[in-house]
């Protein structure tokens, strides 16, 4: 079990958002890492063999894909608001707008609403460039 308050206390201090997301066994299997870019904090989540959902294409698995939007909320949020905890998923819906190619995907997140216990957000995915996301996310998440 990891201590998420230490993980985040120490990349802050660092200035190394990757160590949150490298201290999150499903983001490391993944190899999603929480990045400071141009626009904020985004996740990188570099091309690997084994994320390959449709070899004959090759297209990225879309649960891949789903993972890097829902990761990139939930390691915001942890990033942001420090919780003891990490936020649970109340609720995702997504929208696959272009296939996936074999590259390296990026995503960001956008809250838009931050209630006491309630977070609204969306993400978007995108690959070579940020003005054609592949793929769009919703989702409501519960702060413990």
């Amino acid at each position: 079990m990891i201590d998420l308050k230490s993980a985040i206390r120490d990349a802050k201090a660092k200035g190394e958002p990757g160590i949150l997301s490298n201290a999150i066994p499903y983001a490391r299997f993944n190899g999603i890492v929480l990045e400071t870019g141009d626009d904020g904090l985004r996740c990188n989540m570099p091309y690997q063999p084994h994320l390959v959902g449709n070899p004959t294409v090759p297209s990225l698995h879309g649960g891949a894909i789903g993972a890097l939007l829902e990761s990139v909320i939930i390691l915001h949020l942890l990033w942001e608001t420090e919780p003891e905890a990490a936020p649970r998923t109340i609720s995702m819906s997504f929208d696959f707008l272009r296939l996936a190619r074999p590259v390296d995907t990026w995503a960001r997140c956008i809250v838009e609403r931050h209630g006491r216990r309630v977070v609204n957000a969306r993400a978007e995915a995108w690959q070579d460039d940020r003005n054609k996301p592949i793929t769009l996310a919703r989702g409501n998440f519960l702060l413990p």
